[in-house]
C-alpha cells in the first residue's frame, strides 16, 4: 500500500498537468488529509479529494480511482469538473 501523503502529492501533480485545472489547496497535515482542486475558469467547480481504502475519493463519496494509478483518477476528476484533458 502506498503512502497516503505521498499520493495526495502526486495527485496534485497530475492534476496540475490538466491546462484547466487549478490546485487551491494541499492539506497534508489535516486529519483527513485532502487536496482541493479547481476549474480555472469557474469559481464553483471544485472538489476536495482524500485517500481512502486505497483510493482516490471525492467530498461526497465518488471514488477516482486507485491510488496506484494516479494519473487516470486525474484524468477522472478532470472528467468530472470539465476540463481539458491533459
Amino acid at each position: 500500500m502506498m503512502d497516503t501523503l505521498s499520493c495526495l502529492e502526486r495527485f496534485a501533480g497530475a492534476t496540475r498537468r490538466h491546462a484547466d485545472l487549478s490546485v487551491q489547496s494541499i492539506a497534508l497535515n489535516s486529519d483527513p488529509a485532502y487536496v482541493c482542486v479547481r476549474n480555472r475558469f469557474s469559481s464553483t467547480l471544485f472538489e476536495t479529494v482524500t485517500c481512502a481504502d486505497g483510493a482516490f475519493v471525492t467530498s461526497w463519496g465518488y471514488r477516482l480511482g486507485d491510488m496506484d494509478d494516479v494519473d487516470a483518477a486525474a484524468a477522472r476528476l478532470a472528467f468530472l469538473l470539465a476540463a481539458l484533458p491533459a
